[in-house]
Protein backbone atom coordinates (compact mmCIF):
# COMPACT_ATOMS: atom_id res chain seq x y z
CA UNK A 1 0.00 0.00 0.00
CA UNK A 2 1.13 3.46 -0.81
CA UNK A 3 2.22 6.31 1.43
CA UNK A 4 2.99 9.58 0.21
CA UNK A 5 5.00 11.14 1.79
CA UNK A 6 4.93 14.99 1.79
CA UNK A 7 8.27 17.10 3.20
CA UNK A 8 6.68 20.82 4.28
CA UNK A 9 9.21 22.40 5.92
CA UNK A 10 8.42 24.95 8.54
CA UNK A 11 4.28 25.21 8.73
CA UNK A 12 2.42 27.51 10.63
CA UNK A 13 0.62 25.63 12.90
CA UNK A 14 -3.18 27.43 11.30
CA UNK A 15 -2.25 26.13 8.02
CA UNK A 16 -1.00 22.50 9.13
CA UNK A 17 -4.43 22.47 10.15
CA UNK A 18 -5.56 23.41 7.55
CA UNK A 19 -4.27 20.98 5.39
CA UNK A 20 -4.66 18.22 7.55
CA UNK A 21 -8.72 18.74 7.23
CA UNK A 22 -8.77 18.76 3.43
CA UNK A 23 -6.75 15.56 3.54
CA UNK A 24 -8.77 14.12 5.74
CA UNK A 25 -11.76 14.44 3.42
CA UNK A 26 -9.89 13.93 0.41
CA UNK A 27 -8.65 10.96 2.30
CA UNK A 28 -12.46 9.73 3.26
CA UNK A 29 -13.52 9.83 -0.13
CA UNK A 30 -10.74 7.60 -1.32
CA UNK A 31 -9.26 10.74 -4.14
CA UNK A 32 -5.86 10.76 -2.11
CA UNK A 33 -3.72 7.28 -0.61
CA UNK A 34 -2.67 7.72 2.84
CA UNK A 35 -0.54 10.20 3.66
CA UNK A 36 2.73 11.55 5.99
CA UNK A 37 3.67 15.27 6.32
CA UNK A 38 6.57 15.69 8.04
CA UNK A 39 6.98 19.49 8.91
CA UNK A 40 8.16 21.73 11.67
CA UNK A 41 5.93 24.51 13.51
CA UNK A 42 6.93 28.01 14.51
CA UNK A 43 7.13 28.25 18.24
CA UNK A 44 3.44 27.17 19.50
CA UNK A 45 1.82 26.02 22.27
CA UNK A 46 -1.39 23.69 21.51
CA UNK A 47 -4.20 22.24 24.03
CA UNK A 48 -5.50 18.61 23.57
CA UNK A 49 -9.21 17.71 23.79
CA UNK A 50 -8.36 16.89 27.39
CA UNK A 51 -8.02 20.34 28.53
CA UNK A 52 -9.95 22.23 26.07
CA UNK A 53 -10.96 25.80 27.46
CA UNK A 54 -8.56 24.98 30.53
CA UNK A 55 -4.99 26.63 30.41
CA UNK A 56 -4.20 25.72 33.41
CA UNK A 57 -1.04 23.32 32.21
CA UNK A 58 0.08 26.68 30.79
CA UNK A 59 2.58 28.15 33.11
CA UNK A 60 3.44 31.12 31.64
CA UNK A 61 0.83 34.48 31.52
CA UNK A 62 0.03 35.40 27.93
CA UNK A 63 2.09 38.56 28.10
CA UNK A 64 5.02 36.39 28.62
CA UNK A 65 4.05 34.00 25.85
CA UNK A 66 3.49 37.61 23.27
CA UNK A 67 6.94 38.55 23.94
CA UNK A 68 8.72 34.99 23.29
CA UNK A 69 6.68 34.70 20.27
CA UNK A 70 4.88 31.98 21.05
CA UNK A 71 1.20 31.59 20.25
CA UNK A 72 -1.38 29.33 21.53
CA UNK A 73 -3.91 26.92 20.25
CA UNK A 74 -6.86 24.25 20.63
CA UNK A 75 -5.97 21.32 18.93
CA UNK A 76 -8.80 18.46 17.69
CA UNK A 77 -6.42 15.78 18.79
CA UNK A 78 -6.41 13.87 21.98
CA UNK A 79 -4.05 14.67 24.81
CA UNK A 80 -3.09 17.30 27.37
CA UNK A 81 -0.98 20.89 26.12
CA UNK A 82 2.02 20.55 24.25
CA UNK A 83 4.57 22.53 22.55
CA UNK A 84 5.59 22.52 18.95
CA UNK A 85 9.06 24.44 17.25
CA UNK A 86 11.68 25.01 15.23
CA UNK A 87 14.07 22.37 15.25
CA UNK A 88 11.34 19.83 16.15
CA UNK A 89 10.00 16.83 13.79
CA UNK A 90 6.35 17.03 13.35
CA UNK A 91 4.67 14.38 11.63
CA UNK A 92 0.46 14.33 10.80
CA UNK A 93 0.15 10.41 9.62
CA UNK A 94 -3.58 10.48 7.78
CA UNK A 95 -4.37 6.81 6.91
CA UNK A 96 -7.12 4.67 6.88
CA UNK A 97 -6.96 2.62 9.14
CA UNK A 98 -9.67 -0.11 7.72
CA UNK A 99 -9.52 -3.01 7.25
CA UNK A 100 -7.93 -4.55 9.89
CA UNK A 101 -6.02 -2.15 11.95
CA UNK A 102 -9.18 -0.39 13.60
CA UNK A 103 -7.68 -0.50 17.13
CA UNK A 104 -6.83 3.30 18.65
CA UNK A 105 -4.83 1.55 21.04
CA UNK A 106 -3.02 -0.39 18.55
CA UNK A 107 -2.17 2.48 16.25
CA UNK A 108 -0.95 4.66 19.36
CA UNK A 109 1.36 1.74 20.32
CA UNK A 110 2.54 1.65 16.81
CA UNK A 111 3.32 4.89 16.66
CA UNK A 112 5.20 4.72 19.89
CA UNK A 113 7.28 1.89 17.83
CA UNK A 114 7.93 4.09 15.05
CA UNK A 115 10.11 6.30 17.57
CA UNK A 116 11.27 4.03 19.14
CA UNK A 117 12.75 3.02 15.88
CA UNK A 118 14.01 6.22 14.92
CA UNK A 119 15.68 6.88 17.81
CA UNK A 120 17.86 3.26 17.74
CA UNK A 121 18.84 4.54 13.97
CA UNK A 122 21.06 6.90 15.89
CA UNK A 123 21.73 4.61 18.72
CA UNK A 124 19.69 5.77 20.85
CA UNK A 125 17.56 2.93 23.28
CA UNK A 126 13.53 4.77 23.78
CA UNK A 127 11.23 2.80 25.54
CA UNK A 128 7.17 3.15 26.42
CA UNK A 129 6.70 3.62 30.23
CA UNK A 130 3.40 2.42 31.60
CA UNK A 131 0.55 4.53 31.42
CA UNK A 132 2.05 7.30 29.61
CA UNK A 133 2.57 7.56 25.92
CA UNK A 134 5.22 8.38 23.68
CA UNK A 135 8.59 7.53 23.72
CA UNK A 136 11.14 7.72 26.61
CA UNK A 137 14.67 7.82 27.53
CA UNK A 138 14.76 7.27 30.98
CA UNK A 139 12.74 9.61 32.80
CA UNK A 140 12.31 12.39 29.68
CA UNK A 141 10.22 12.11 27.09
CA UNK A 142 12.04 12.14 23.34
CA UNK A 143 8.99 11.56 21.69
CA UNK A 144 5.00 12.84 22.08
CA UNK A 145 2.03 11.02 20.48
CA UNK A 146 -1.52 12.79 20.32
CA UNK A 147 -3.23 11.52 17.42
CA UNK A 148 -7.44 11.98 16.14
CA UNK A 149 -9.35 8.98 14.80
CA UNK A 150 -12.58 9.78 12.62
CA UNK A 151 -14.36 7.34 10.61
CA UNK A 152 -10.65 5.29 11.15
CA UNK A 153 -9.14 8.16 9.24
CA UNK A 154 -6.06 9.75 11.27
CA UNK A 155 -4.68 13.22 11.74
CA UNK A 156 -2.64 14.87 14.14
CA UNK A 157 0.65 12.38 15.60
CA UNK A 158 3.81 13.10 16.56
CA UNK A 159 6.53 15.23 17.81
CA UNK A 160 10.13 13.88 17.80
CA UNK A 161 12.69 16.66 19.62
CA UNK A 162 15.40 16.71 17.41
CA UNK A 163 17.02 19.98 18.34
CA UNK A 164 14.22 22.01 19.94
CA UNK A 165 14.29 24.85 22.26
CA UNK A 166 14.10 22.48 26.05
CA UNK A 167 13.51 25.42 27.76
CA UNK A 168 10.03 26.17 26.20
CA UNK A 169 8.89 23.26 27.66
CA UNK A 170 9.15 25.41 31.17
CA UNK A 171 6.48 27.02 30.23
CA UNK A 172 3.91 24.41 30.40
CA UNK A 173 3.34 20.93 32.11
CA UNK A 174 3.57 19.16 29.45
CA UNK A 175 1.02 16.39 28.60
CA UNK A 176 0.07 17.11 32.11
CA UNK A 177 2.54 14.71 33.26
CA UNK A 178 4.43 15.63 36.42
CA UNK A 179 7.68 14.37 37.55
CA UNK A 180 9.24 13.58 34.21
CA UNK A 181 11.85 15.63 31.71
CA UNK A 182 11.65 15.97 27.90
CA UNK A 183 14.68 15.69 26.28
CA UNK A 184 15.92 15.88 22.24
CA UNK A 185 18.11 13.38 20.39
CA UNK A 186 20.80 16.54 20.06
CA UNK A 187 20.96 16.54 23.97
CA UNK A 188 21.44 12.43 24.25
CA UNK A 189 23.91 12.62 21.66
CA UNK A 190 25.89 15.95 22.23
CA UNK A 191 25.70 16.90 18.87
CA UNK A 192 23.51 18.46 15.91
CA UNK A 193 22.00 15.99 14.24
CA UNK A 194 19.92 17.41 10.28
CA UNK A 195 16.28 17.18 10.66
CA UNK A 196 16.15 15.47 6.65
CA UNK A 197 18.51 12.37 8.50
CA UNK A 198 15.81 12.16 11.19
CA UNK A 199 13.04 12.64 8.59
CA UNK A 200 14.61 9.60 6.65
CA UNK A 201 14.61 7.35 9.35
CA UNK A 202 10.87 8.09 10.31
CA UNK A 203 9.93 7.75 6.62
CA UNK A 204 12.09 4.19 6.64
CA UNK A 205 10.67 2.97 10.43
CA UNK A 206 6.75 4.07 9.32
CA UNK A 207 6.91 1.98 6.43
CA UNK A 208 7.96 -1.12 8.16
CA UNK A 209 6.05 -0.59 11.10
CA UNK A 210 2.87 -0.24 8.87
CA UNK A 211 3.94 -2.02 6.14
CA UNK A 212 3.22 1.10 3.46
CA UNK A 213 5.56 1.89 0.19
CA UNK A 214 6.70 5.23 0.93
CA UNK A 215 6.77 7.75 -2.04
CA UNK A 216 7.39 11.66 -2.53
CA UNK A 217 5.11 12.87 -4.86
CA UNK A 218 6.34 16.45 -6.47
CA UNK A 219 5.43 19.33 -3.57
CA UNK A 220 2.90 20.75 -5.23
CA UNK A 221 1.10 18.00 -6.16
CA UNK A 222 -2.85 17.49 -4.82
CA UNK A 223 -6.07 16.40 -6.73
CA UNK A 224 -7.54 19.03 -8.74
CA UNK A 225 -10.82 18.75 -6.17
CA UNK A 226 -8.36 20.15 -3.26
CA UNK A 227 -9.48 23.91 -1.87
CA UNK A 228 -6.81 23.66 0.02
CA UNK A 229 -2.80 24.80 -1.91
CA UNK A 230 -0.02 22.79 0.50
CA UNK A 231 1.26 25.98 2.44
CA UNK A 232 4.39 27.67 1.21
CA UNK A 233 7.47 26.47 4.26
CA UNK A 234 8.60 30.08 6.30
CA UNK A 235 12.01 30.60 6.63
Amino acid sequence: MVLEVRRLGRVAYSEGLRLQDRLVQLRKAGEVPDQLLLLEHPPVITLGAHVRGDRSHVLAAPDMLRQAGIEVHEAGRGGDVTYHGPGQLVGYPILDLRPDRCDVHRYVRDLEEVMMATAATFGIRASRVPGLTGAWVGGSKLAAIGVRVSRWITSHGFAFNVATNLAHFDLIVPCGITGKGVTSLGRLLGREVPLRAVEDAVVAAFAAVFGREPVEPPAEVLPASSAVPLPVPQP
